[in-house]
């Protein structure tokens, strides 16, 4: 089915629902929030993934003074950067695996 037809079904199931003339698919998303980390926890992701300081900065898209900042307690990331330390924290590989990180020997 293309993308229009997808609309024009979907649009009018919607239609229909309101006129009470069918039942509405009703999706549920949960997004839990963000995981708040210590610094010991930034640096043991970061370790178990392989990392040194400055591939970690360049894998998470911050400067290698932050990552320095969050593993000495001055600073604390948010946001993207907490997602990311979540699914690290989660699967070590992940900055290999998504793609983001590419090795090659020499």
């Amino acid at each position: 089915m293309s993308v229009f037809k997808d609309i024009k079904t979907g649009l009018n199931q919607a239609i229909d629902h309101e006129k009470g003339k069918g039942k509405a698919r009703v999706t549920v998303i949960t997004i839990f929030p963000t995981e708040h980390f210590t610094r010991e926890e930034i640096r043991s992701i970061r370790m178990a993934a392989g990392l040194t300081q400055v591939a970690f900065a360049k894998f998470m898209g911050v400067s290698i003074k932050t990552v320095e900042a969050w593993e000495r307690g001055r600073n604390h990331p948010e946001g993207a950067a907490c997602r990311l330390l979540s699914m690290t924290k989660k699967d070590p590989y992940f900055p290999i695996s998504s793609g983001i990180i590419v090795t090659s020997s020499k």
